[in-house]
């Protein structure tokens, strides 16, 4: 697969862009993370066999769709999902993926419009981790998140010096490769002398709060599934160390109570490059072969 071409699909309040990878009939459609884009989907598109193609969404307040006015929320999120598969399924149900918080987004889309999809495909996300009684969730974002929110407010000289921000990232820079710098570059925008991300912050704000509070609900997604779902998550986290986001009793816990759900860890990689790195191949195999 080369890279992709940029698609702009109608919905509620606006347009969003979409990336699609591939021209083949098959058809998945992809949620990426908190301040990710569709590009985060590269190397796993390149792994798709030619019968595929990937529709990898920018996310409202992300990317293309960074101007895409809200309301934001993982059922917005969820409805353009849903609505990308309309436009590009062909009339049958196809695969839907997402990454960290796509992965709630694309466990909602399955939840909610089941006979649109035949497979999900959570890539190191999608289970409920309720934050302790009494928590705050604006103090627990600032306190998960913040590096990255600040970056968002950042501004930078020239292109150069953002990339050089992820290349100095422990998760990413001793795994650099044209995947993950075609990713940067893509999220780069703003005037010469003031180069910035794409990634709004006030929806990422909005977004994380809601990932925080809606344990239950998500929770009541993995529950009532009525297609195949696989989850596939990495050993190390998001500074690229051990522990990973999900832990194996948690995801113990949920493969239990979620009957169509099953899980595999995905060895030698961290939260980013399970979809940006080597591993992406092992990733792609299993959308193709879950059903």
């Amino acid at each position: 697969m080369t890279d992709p071409i940029e698609l702009d699909l109608p919905v509620d309040g606006g347009t969003l862009r979409v990336l699609r990878f591939g021209g083949g009939p098959r058809t998945a459609v992809a949620a990426h993370g908190i301040t990710a884009s569709g590009m985060s989907f590269r190397a796993l598109a390149r792994h798709l066999p030619p019968d595929w193609s990937l529709f990898a969404l920018d996310l409202r307040g992300r990317g293309g769709s960074a101007d895409t006015p809200g309301p934001y929320g993982f059922d917005v999120h969820a409805a353009d999902l849903c609505a990308a598969a309309e436009r590009w399924g062909g009339g049958v149900p196809v695969a839907v993926t997402g990454q960290s918080m796509g992965a709630c987004a694309a466990l909602r889309a399955a939840a909610s419009r089941p006979e649109l999809f035949d497979r999900l495909l959570l890539i190191d996300g999608g289970l409920p981790m309720p934050p302790a009684e009494g928590t705050d969730p604006d103090a627990l974002l600032d306190a998960s998140m913040g590096p990255i929110l600040a970056r968002l407010t950042r501004t930078f000289e020239d292109d150069e010096a953002y990339v050089d921000v992820f290349r100095a990232h422990p998760a990413l820079g001793p795994e650099w490769n044209d995947d993950i710098e075609a990713y940067v570059r893509y999220d780069i925008t703003g005037p010469a002398g003031a180069r910035r991300s794409r990634a709004q912050e006030g929806p990422v704000r909005r977004d994380g709060r809601e990932l925080i509070t809606s344990g239950p609900a998500f929770g009541e997604d993995l529950a009532k599934l009525a297609v195949p779902a696989r989850l596939l998550y990495a050993p190390r986290g998001l500074t690229g160390s051990e522990p990973g986001m999900l832990s194996d009793a948690l995801v113990a816990q949920w493969t239990a109570r979620a009957p169509r759900l099953t899980a595999e860890a995905v060895a030698d990689c961290n939260h980013y490059t399970i979809l940006m790195g080597p591993r992406a191949r092992t990733v792609a195999d299993r959308l193709v072969r879950m059903v």
